[in-house]
């Protein structure tokens, strides 16, 4: 039984990069807990992992782990989330997911707590984090859209291998070196482990995240397309997507082009809204060639937004450069933040 203001948390895929971001952010924040699960698959198992200067020993991820725990967070990957959110659930744990899983199931709310945070209360045992992609543009977008109207969103992501996960960091770093000693770069990771070919990331450009599906565009970009009218309450808004892997460590950078919907908006107005915005920081100083890049923004908490320019020939267009750290709000402070809602607002 969990103490008063205090409760039982499980981490699913505590091993992998999310799951440890989501213990380090856990651990950073004080986030109020009674008894910690550190899980992971049957070969980790027994090893040992450092919160708040106690060694963890690691378990196996089981139906009956989640006895007694009050919240799960899961990041092992979507086939362990089927397998085990449902009996986490059946066990009187809330789940929150980092996986696509249940992002477009009916029912289950998709949260980023500074948009869509009342969603939370109606969820029915899973809340799921949305792609990291996402979340950093309609963090930004959001309030934009509140205030002058959003009918039309082109994205072209640049993101950072780390969002593909350890393997993906190990191999860009064996490429770099092989490159520059003159080697063959070896290629066994990108664009999608699971498909027949890869590319080198080192010094490149690869314009395919996940597998192709309808219309030509990747799973990821239909991520970010339908996940946004979701979170956004609006099936309307128009959302196209294009996503490129970079030879970036951390952090994803997006170039935005939007059209509002309310006329004689200028880049001072938007940058009132985005100054005042929870979470935003606004970098954009041109004449003194201040604006976010992925190393500036590694390791913080907030979405940095420059470049805010007018179209030349849509009034109503606008174009917007948004960074931020894929690990941190693109993953795992989202979800103690979803957490961190779930209890001080009592939707448990």
């Amino acid at each position: 039984m969990a103490e008063k203001n205090a409760y039982n948390i499980a981490v699913v895929g505590a091993t992998g990069a999310v799951g440890k971001k989501i213990l380090q952010i856990l651990e950073e924040k004080d986030f109020p807990i009674n008894e910690l699960k550190v899980l992971a698959s049957k070969r980790s198992a027994g090893k040992t992992i450092e919160f708040k200067g106690e060694e963890k020993t690691i378990e196996e991820a089981t139906p009956e782990s989640f006895n007694g725990v009050d919240i799960a967070l899961f990041s092992a990957g979507g086939s362990v989330t089927k397998a085990l959110a449902n009996e986490a659930v059946e066990r009187g744990a809330v789940v929150i997911d980092n996986t696509s899983a249940f992002r477009m199931t009916e029912g289950v709310p998709l949260v980023v707590p500074e948009v869509n945070k009342e969603d939370i209360k109606d969820h029915k045992g899973i809340i799921a984090n949305p792609n990291c992609s996402t979340i950093q543009m309609v963090a930004a977008l959001s309030p934009i859209k509140e205030m002058f109207g959003l009918s039309r969103i082109i994205v072209s992501t640049y993101q950072a291998v780390s969002g593909a996960g350890d393997h993906a960091i190990n191999e860009l770093e064996k490429q770099t070196e092989q490159y520059i000693n003159g080697k063959e770069m070896e290629a066994n990771v990108l664009p999608v482990g699971s498909e027949e070919k890869h590319y080198p990331i080192a010094f490149n450009a690869l314009p395919q995240i996940d597998v192709f599906s309808d219309g030509g565009y990747t799973q990821e970009e239909w991520k970010m397309i339908n996940e946004s009218k979701k979170i956004l309450h609006d099936q309307e808004l128009s959302v196209a997507a294009t996503c490129v892997r970079l030879p970036v460590f951390t952090s994803h950078a997006e170039s935005v082009y939007i059209e509002v919907d309310k006329d004689d908006v200028t880049v001072e107005d938007l940058w009132k809204v985005l100054e005042s915005a929870p979470g935003i920081v606004l970098q954009d100083e041109p004449s003194k060639q201040v604006y976010p890049t992925p190393l500036s923004s590694a390791d913080k908490d907030e979405v940095f937004v420059g470049r805010v320019r007018k179209d030349p020939d849509k009034a109503n267009g606008f174009h917007l450069w948004i960074v931020s750290d894929n690990l941190v709000k693109g993953a795992a402070l989202n979800t103690v933040q979803i957490a961190q809602s779930v209890v001080d607002n009592n939707w448990l």
